[in-house]
């Protein structure tokens, strides 16, 4: 008889749980333990980038390099797919930033054409090893340039994440790799 009183309450907490989720829209308000996150300015092909200019939008900020083989082309084309699932109402109000963690070789003009590939509206920037850190450290990224090969070539690992700043200019979640596109909308339009 005890078996099935636990397995009954069980039970009802966890439709209680989904319940608050689900009409919370199962994206939480805002973290507790989230990074102080910031305002930065950044350089992209068309000039400064100023976090500041964006109060009243939705930034997603990603962490990465162009020559990342496979974590970066994902999250990004799922960026894109986010982007594209909004209305256009919606898609004026959320910028999504690529800040590379390689900026010894990601050019302004290499980061345009390769972040344009995934979404015309994306943006990709750089600056100073020293600001990237900053920034990285800021968000609670990190990331390490490994040791060159013998052809030159080497790879950054970095963390995954995409770190949502809501309209306030504070960051109000950090979103893992794989995150599905519909958490991703829920997440953007939980801010908008």
């Amino acid at each position: 008889m005890k078996k099935y009183t636990l397995i009954g309450i069980a039970l009802f907490l966890a439709l209680l749980l989904g319940a608050a989720l689900f009409l919370r829209g199962g994206v939480p308000a805002r973290p507790v333990n989230l990074p102080a996150g910031g305002d930065f300015v950044l350089q992209t092909v068309d000039g400064p980038f100023d976090t500041k200019m964006l109060r009243g939008k939705v930034l997603l900020v990603y962490f990465g390099y162009t020559h990342c083989p496979d974590v970066c082309p994902a999250s990004l084309a799922a960026g894109g797919q986010a982007l594209n699932a909004l209305t256009p109402e919606e898609r004026e109000k959320v910028r999504l930033l690529m800040i590379s963690v390689d900026p010894e070789r990601d050019s302004l003009q290499h980061l345009k054409e390769y972040t344009g590939f995934f979404h015309p509206q994306m943006l990709g920037a750089t600056g100073t090893p020293a600001e990237i850190a900053k920034i990285a450290g800021s968000f609670g990224a990190g990331y390490v340039k490994q040791a060159a090969k013998a052809d030159g070539s080497y790879a950054v690992d970095h963390t995954v994440s995409t770190y949502v700043v809501g309209p306030d200019g504070k960051l109000a979640a950090v979103l893992d790799l794989g995150v599905p596109t519909d958490k991703l909308l829920a997440t953007i339009r939980q801010l908008l």
